[in-house]
């Protein structure tokens, strides 16, 4: 699919963008996250601080989002929420998201700042809804182009295709097996992508750029880009193959000394990883019990231990709002931002940049997530471009699949999604098996809620292939395979050890398996050994069981290694596919499909 013709002030701003930024570059190109770098200071007594002119100190606006996937649509259910803490202390939720409104809300922001950088911290694409994922996400990387964003790091959902395809994606080119769309090349990304610790294993180089300089008028702004260490464990094997990834403080570090010695002072590094701030609220006031207190999770460490040099944080991963203050190596304090996910906040950062030196004044930073509401005007040029891609996604998307009597949600230890889609992986393996005992489903391969409100005039309680399509867009088969009991038991511990022990990833269960999850306890000691059953009786552990799962867990995905060891595999249609057969099956206009209960797993807190 081609980048549409952007319009002629587009056009006009991209080419003066050309001739005002000089990229620096090592490695082979490719796209990166670019956050732009830069915490504002206080200008001392009689020195000139301006936002367009050419004093000491010069304002730099950084625009930054990260984890998009792909949702170009303003997102449903809770997906497109946020909540919002209130200055008495109690919270509202308000609707978010969508690139129209996206748009608005960025060029707004942008208006009267001649110093703008707009940056994002990975998985902008993958995991995408059909709008976007049905077309190898060529819809949103137009998107981002129209969204004038300047760099982006690499996040593990960069690489679901594989590091062809996310070549192609920067580069352009036509999908080699599903061609062009519309009849017209595909042009790439306009921005680069960055991914300084992904490393070809033949080639031991950087398969993207490593990092790039953002400059005007003297002011120069480095980012560097990595996505998490550990994307082989939360990544098809296939998508990952040929390439190692490093770890992501030793590779910042690194070339934040390539930058400083090429002049560039000022540094921002894009990271595809994050963390856990103590409240959902998007604007939890995270210094307030001292600094770095308010988020938990592997940000943290990382953030304590990048170089000084490093001016700011661009992160993601997580799906989490947070803005926060982390001392660096040397005690200093340094900004650490994520605006959640799915296009419903970005990040207004302004860095100060003291031309003296080259470098951020770090001793006034303002930053702050904002929403992307839904009361602004629309971006014509974003509707422009939902609409060409809905009419060629619309033949395969409006089909319904199936009816529900209520929303169906996907959050929560045990979500009746969960539920639902593990039922229906089931029902998919006794057709292939008759023997097949039981279902077991990754929680983070649910993307989206079904919701009963009607989306696009397809009625109230009808889900779509295209709502479908949201819910699971990997395309992983639903795969047959024979475990001991014991080993059962052993993938159920490690949903709490092992990879997971910091934060569970607690396996979507199919009806006939219960089990008490006590998270009083520690550990592997948190699946209560003694009252996990099957069909009502007890597990034996030297007993033989057919379980499917899909091919990702199947491969020892999510940190799984022990359902990656079954043995007499059957290959089943793709998880969507099961989906839609067990929804068409089991309901109907008349007698829709009610929510599950979420009742197999007892939870003891």
């Amino acid at each position: 699919m081609p980048a549409t013709s952007p319009a002629s002030a587009h056009q006009e701003r991209r080419r003066r963008r050309t001739n005002r930024f000089v990229a620096l570059t090592a490695g082979v190109v490719t796209v990166g996250a670019l956050a732009a770098a830069a915490l504002p200071g206080s200008a001392s007594a009689g020195e000139e601080h301006s936002k367009g002119g050419y004093g000491r100190y010069q304002d730099v606006q950084l625009l930054s989002f990260n984890d998009l996937h792909g949702n170009l649509e303003p997102p449903a259910g809770s997906s497109g929420r946020v909540t919002e803490t209130q200055a008495d202390g109690t919270t509202k939720t308000i609707d978010a998201g969508g690139v129209e409104y996206l748009a608005t809300h960025l060029r707004q922001a942008r208006k009267g700042e001649k110093y703008s950088i707009t940056a994002a911290g990975g998985d902008m694409v993958g995991a995408s809804p059909l709008i976007s994922g049905l077309f190898h996400d060529e819809p949103t990387i137009e998107a981002l182009n129209k969204l004038d964003l300047d760099v982006t790091s690499v996040g593990n959902h960069e690489f679901d295709e594989g590091a062809r395809e996310l070549g192609r994606l920067q580069n352009g080119g036509c999908h080699p097996k599903d061609g062009c769309y519309a009849d017209k090349r595909f042009k790439g990304a306009d921005f680069p992508y960055l991914a300084a610790n992904v490393l070809d294993e033949k080639t031991k180089k950087p398969i993207l750029k490593p990092y790039w300089v953002w400059k005007k008028n003297g002011v120069k702004v480095g980012f560097i880009g990595v996505t998490l260490e550990g994307t082989p464990d939360i990544v098809s094997a296939e998508g990952v193959k040929g390439l190692s990834f490093k770890d992501e403080t030793e590779t910042i570090n690194k070339y934040a000394k390539v930058l400083q010695k090429q002049g560039v002072k000022s540094i921002v590094a894009l990271i595809h990883e994050g963390g856990f701030p103590a409240s959902t609220s998007y604007n939890y006031d995270c210094d307030s019990p001292g600094a770095g207190d308010g988020v938990s999770g592997p940000i943290v460490d990382i953030a304590k231990n990048v170089t000084p040099q490093v001016d700011a944080l661009v992160t993601g991963h997580t799906h989490s709002a947070y803005v926060c203050s982390i001392a660096d190596p040397a005690g200093k304090p340094r900004m650490v931002t994520s605006a959640a996910s799915f296009g419903r906040l970005y990040t207004d950062t302004t860095l100060t940049y003291d031309r003296r030196t080259g470098d951020i004044a770090r001793t006034a930073v303002k930053s702050a997530n904002r929403v992307v509401t839904r009361d602004v005007p629309k971006a014509p040029d974003m509707t422009e471009l939902i609409s060409k891609w809905n009419t060629l996604a619309a033949p395969i998307g409006n089909k319904p699949i199936g009816y529900i009597s209520g929303d169906i949600g996907n959050t929560g230890t045990e979500s009746p999604l969960g539920d639902l889609i593990a039922d229906a992986q089931l029902a998919h393996g006794k057709q292939l098996d008759p023997e097949t005992d039981l279902a077991l489903m990754n929680p983070g391969g649910i993307r989206a809620p079904l919701t009963y409100a009607a989306k696009a005039g397809e009625g109230d309680g009808v889900v779509t292939y295209a709502e479908g399509f949201t819910v699971q867009p990997f395309a992983n088969t639903v795969n047959l395979q024979d475990f001991t009991g014991a080993q059962v038991i052993q993938a159920l511990k490690e949903q709490v050890s092992g990879p997971n022990a910091a934060a569970p990833k607690v396996l979507q269960v199919s009806s006939g398996l219960t089990y008490t999850l006590d998270l009083t306890k520690s550990g592997a000691d948190r699946v209560v050994t003694d009252s996990i059953k099957v069909n009502g009786a007890a597990i034996d552990p030297a007993a033989t069981y057919r379980v499917a799962t899909n091919s990702f867990l199947a491969g020892g995905g999510d940190g799984f290694p022990t359902l990656g060891q079954g043995t007499n595999d059957v290959v089943g249609s793709d998880d969507l596919t099961a989906l839609e057969q067990y929804l068409t099956a089991n309901s109907s206009a008349s007698n829709p499909i009610a929510p599950p209960k979420a009742d197999r797993i007892t939870i003891v807190k």
